[in-house]
């Protein structure tokens, strides 16, 4: 039985990576959030085990906290009929599961964020040079930027909208999108506040973020050898062994017998 589930389950392990990362065609992108609503309902079903819990045990709601320990007991659960002594590593597992994967989706929308800087730097530039004042500018670029930081930017001519502070609702925006905004709204703040020049240093910025992005694209293609070695290792070298060193031994062993 071993040894029928160690094939399988290394067969698994391969075909999980690229099935998961396969591009999507045309005719499926509808089905895309189908999907989407699949994993929200399995992350609310984890929360409504873990808030149960919580509710039993007579503790604040708390939904992190909820979905870790819905992740672990339902976890444990699973894996505890099969093999009883590796319930505690599957609840183990499943309590640190809600939080790698936050992080990890944290840094993503970061990454994206720090991505599309270049981008609506570059439009401030422009809106700036055309001679459009400060809060002008953002209203313009957060029309025309597409990204995640244009979303920011939407966000804080909202807040304008409803009566508040172009350079307070500015400076709330590197707390959502992370320190790579920081330049950009610092100096956006000192021109709306204090009136200091800002096209120079916009196209100081726009040079600085742009060799950022052409480093971090640079960094990202050396690294992509050490990426490639899980699946030369794990996929083509046993198949290369497969077909060309076992027939060969298979040969030897038979030419032995006889």
């Amino acid at each position: 039985m071993i040894a029928l589930a160690v094939p399988l389950a290394w067969g698994a392990i391969v075909l999980a990576g690229p099935w998961k990362r396969r591009p999507a065609p045309q005719r499926v992108r509808a089905l895309l959030d189908t999907r989407h609503r699949r994993q929200r309902t399995r992350g609310s079903a984890l929360q409504r085990v873990g808030g149960a819990v919580l509710r039993v045990c007579r503790r604040p709601d708390d939904p992190l906290l909820a979905r870790r320990i819905g992740g672990a007991a339902l976890l444990a659960a699973t894996v505890a009929p099969v093999l009883p002594m590796a319930a505690p590593l599957a609840a183990l597992v499943g309590w640190l599961w809600p939080t790698v994967r936050g992080r990890r989706e944290e840094r993503r929308r970061l990454g994206a964020l720090a991505a599309d800087l270049p981008d609506v730097v570059d439009l401030f530039v422009l809106a700036i040079g055309a001679g459009l004042t400060v809060p002008l500018a953002v209203t313009t670029v957060s029309r025309r930027a597409s990204g995640p930081l244009g979303a920011e930017l939407r966000r804080v001519c909202d807040d304008v909208g409803v009566g508040r502070r172009l350079a307070d609702a500015l400076d709330d925006v590197p707390a959502r999108a992370g320190e790579a905004v920081r330049p950009l709204v610092a100096a956006l703040v000192a021109s709306e506040r204090y009136g200091a020049p800002l096209t120079a240093g916009l196209a100081r910025l726009a040079d600085e973020v742009r060799r950022d992005r052409r480093r971090k694209a640079e960094e990202a293609a050396r690294r992509i050898p050490v990426k490639l070695l899980f699946p030369l290792v794990g996929c083509t070298l046993p198949a290369f062994a497969l077909l060309t060193v076992a027939p060969l031994i298979a040969g030897a062993v038979r030419s032995l017998h006889f």
